[in-house]
């Protein structure tokens, strides 16, 4: 079921719904966005924190790297000095070190005896000079060591010719130390020509650095970790950790991440983990690149999520109650701008109301001073009521026919006025087109009166040819009110001379009895003939009829001749002329007559052909069987002739059975090409039918007679035949001598082939 709602009650539904939606998913939009945002804000603090503690670590190892590799310089010189003197000169150095740095734990440098002792030999072997920290005091001690080999971690950085930073470890009480500490060693090598000669390393502690890693607390529940470049934990809260490896403390995010791999590529990282009390805590990743040294460290920051989404959440919920407040306000004022709208739209509609029932007045009007579309709609109504009365009242007068009254469109886009214009002009071309089509009736009938009329006058009178074309003219200038015509047929009866003989003209009333023969092609009328064409000429000078056309007589305004045409065959020609210009529908009713008059003459003629031919065949009739007498004794002699033909055949038969078995036969073509030859002339010259395929007359001869043979076969290809005494030659070589005769074959008086006849003289000896 349809429901049915008025304007402002789908305005309100529609679009505060609509508002509804697309405020709602814009608010969300932007909160969800906005929380979003402050999210990635507060990562990228974490992520700032951890970058700027990471700078100031980086600080204090590049400062205490920067101490060392002074040192490193500074020694490079020792063999420029005493030993006794540089080791009391290194004293004093250290002395102002740890002065300036209280920081340090201890400084200590050790040498290869191979490199200060030209006696020692072994591989191994060094002298350490410490210097620490204790109490408040500086102490010292001198040692030997590695004389049986060096330990693991020296002798990994023994061998590893750039400054270096060892991983962190748990200081043992050593000698006079009593104290246990966290620390790191910075190194640099003491390189001479390439060569290692020792090193100079700071032992610091890690206190200071956990107290900065303590310090960086950007949220509640954040803490800071330090990690070496292996993996150890440098710097923790909970010191339990510290020196132990990652991948031990929190196993499931080095199996998740590989952090140890992030951390020793010095890459930056963060990631989102829940720790064992269950906090999912966001955590960043930053590398600390120390100073010529390519194995950096890494600090972690970890803070809570739920701390870094506080103030997200804080700002996604203003934004909801900011919202709400904001679609409340938007519901009343659509409230408000429906009213206004629907009300003046109401009056509109009870207007168009009225319009849909059909009724209309003058009085239809309303008025509205909104200053807006509303306004415009309105006037636009009354205008469109205005145009209505007005083509009412066009339409009645429409009605009432009154083809020529005046209608004012409202514009250009006025499509009911521009219809009743069109429908007034239609109504003026249909009266226009009724009167044409009643011409054009009035024209057909004239026409199928007259048709009809001449195929009676055709009909009637076509046994004799004078009276029929005297009725033809006469009724043909009559129908179509001309004032003189006559109608020429086509002569043939002479042999090789084919003129138009004037058969009847008729002018003013009258028959005119003239006699006129016109070759084809020659003046109008023959030129008529000749192209078998309609000719119409409408503006003939004085005295043209009299000089080029076949009447004679007045002279008219107009002259039409027409071609007596059936199956392109030209049996004559109407010609017809008027003081009266002719009319294209009389034209072509002449012409349609034309057509049945040629077709009447010409079966005319055929029933006198037919009529002649009758009396002829009869003459004929009598002739023939008078010959029939004739040819009957004729034929008994023919058939005396031909038994006597026979007879003389079959003599003529076995003579050529006998001149077979007494002759040698053979027959050649004009080329000298054996055609034939009989079983005589095979056996005399030992040919059998396979064996003369395909040779020449040259093959029966010998080499000295060929030139005599082609002068015979000259003289007989001339017509003359010849004959003497000759030699055949067979098929082995034997020589017969033979009468011969040569003879030319005519058939029909052509020349078809050569006789060759021939005697064997041995049978006769």
């Amino acid at each position: 079921m349809k429901i049915k709602l008025k304007i402002n009650q789908k305005i309100q539904l529609f679009i505060i719904s609509s508002s509804l939606i697309i405020y709602i998913i814009a608010i969300g939009y932007i909160s969800f966005n906005a929380r979003k945002m402050a999210y990635n804000e507060e990562t990228e603090i974490v992520k700032n924190q951890a970058a700027n503690a990471a700078l100031e670590i980086k600080a204090i190892f590049d400062a205490n790297m920067a101490v060392i590799k002074t040192l490193s310089e500074a020694y490079r010189n020792y063999n420029k000095f005493p030993i006794e003197d540089w080791k009391k000169h290194i004293k004093d150095i250290y002395y102002e070190v740890f002065k300036e740095n209280p920081d340090i734990y201890s400084l200590w440098d050790s040498w290869e005896l191979s490199a200060v002792d030209p006696t020692w030999t072994k591989p191994t072997g060094r002298f350490v000079i410490i210097h620490w920290r204790e109490d408040g005091e500086i102490k010292s001690n001198y040692e030997l060591r590695s004389l049986n080999g060096d330990p693991p971690i020296y002798g990994k950085y023994k061998y590893i010719y750039h400054p270096s930073i060892w991983e962190p470890y748990i200081d043992q009480v050593q000698g006079n130390k009593s104290e246990l500490f966290l620390m790191t060693t910075l190194d640099v090598p003491i390189m001479v020509n390439g060569k290692y000669v020792g090193i100079v390393a700071m032992d610091i502690t890690l206190s200071e650095i956990q107290n900065n890693l303590n310090k960086i607390h950007p949220f509640e529940g954040s803490y800071a970790i330090m990690v070496s470049n292996g993996g150890l934990i440098a710097g923790h809260p909970n010191k339990e950790f510290h020196s132990k490896p990652l991948s031990e403390i929190y196993p499931e995010l080095e199996s998740k991440y590989k952090l140890s791999e992030i951390i020793k590529k010095g890459e930056t990282f963060d990631f989102i983990y829940t720790d064992n009390s269950g906090k999912k805590l966001y955590s960043a990743i930053v590398p600390i690149f120390i100073k010529n040294n390519d194995t950096p460290w890494s600090i972690i920051l970890s803070v809570p999520v739920e701390v870094i989404m506080a103030k997200a959440n804080k700002n996604f919920i203003v934004s909801i109650i900011v919202g709400f407040i904001g679609i409340l306000l938007l519901i009343i004022i659509i409230f408000i701008i429906s009213k206004n709208i629907t009300d003046p739209v109401s009056k509109i509609t009870s207007l168009l109301n009225l319009l849909s029932k059909g009724h209309i007045d003058k009085k239809m009007t309303v008025k509205l001073q909104s200053g807006d579309e509303i306004e415009e709609m309105a006037d636009a109504l009354n205008t469109s009521i205005i145009g209505l009365n007005k083509k009412v009242e066009f339409a009645n007068q429409i009605g009432l026919g009154e083809l020529n009254s005046n209608f004012e469109l409202l514009s250009d886009e006025d499509v009911l006025g521009k219809s009743l214009i069109e429908m007034r002009d239609s109504l003026i071309k249909a009266r226009t087109e009724e009167d044409k089509r009643k011409i054009e009736d009035e024209k057909r009938r004239w026409t199928n009166e007259g048709l009809a009329k001449f195929a009676d006058i055709l009909r009637q009178n076509n046994n004799d040819l004078n009276i029929l074309s005297t009725e033809i003219i006469k009724n043909l200038v009559y129908y179509i009110r001309a004032n003189q015509g006559g109608l020429f047929i086509k002569n043939d009866q002479e042999r090789g001379v084919i003129v138009l003989e004037l058969l009847s003209a008729f002018a003013f009333d009258r028959q005119k009895y003239l006699k006129k023969h016109i070759q084809i092609g020659e003046g109008l009328v023959g030129t008529c003939a000749l192209e078998k064409e309609t000719i119409h000429i409408t503006e003939i000078p004085q005295n043209y009829v009299q000089i080029t056309s076949g009447l004679g007589g007045a002279n008219p305004n107009s002259l039409i001749l027409v071609p007596l045409l059936i199956e392109n065959e030209i049996m004559g020609v109407i010609e017809i002329a008027s003081f009266n210009k002719f009319e294209d529908h009389e034209v072509e009713f002449v012409e349609k007559v034309a057509e049945s008059i040629a077709s009447t003459l010409k079966s005319v003629r055929i029933n006198i052909r037919t009529t002649q031919l009758l009396e002829q065949s009869q003459q004929q009739s009598e002739e023939m069987a008078a010959q029939e007498e004739e040819m009957r004794q004729n034929m008994e002699e023919l058939q005396a002739t031909q038994e006597e033909s026979a007879r003389r055949e079959s003599e003529f038969k076995g003579v050529l059975e006998a001149v077979d078995h007494f002759l040698l036969k053979a027959e050649f073509s004009f080329s000298t090409d054996l055609l034939l030859a009989n079983s005589l002339i095979l056996q005399k010259l030992e040919y059998s039918l396979n064996d003369i395929k395909g040779l020449s007359i040259d093959s029966f001869f010998t080499e000295k007679d060929s030139d005599k043979i082609r002068k015979i076969w000259k003289n007989v290809m001339s017509g003359n035949t010849h004959q003497e005494i000759g030699q055949l030659k067979s098929k082995s070589g034997k020589l017969l001598n033979c009468v011969l005769s040569f003879n030319p074959v005519y058939i029909d008086d052509e020349l078809e082939k050569i006789l060759l006849l021939a005697v064997d003289m041995s049978d006769y000896k």
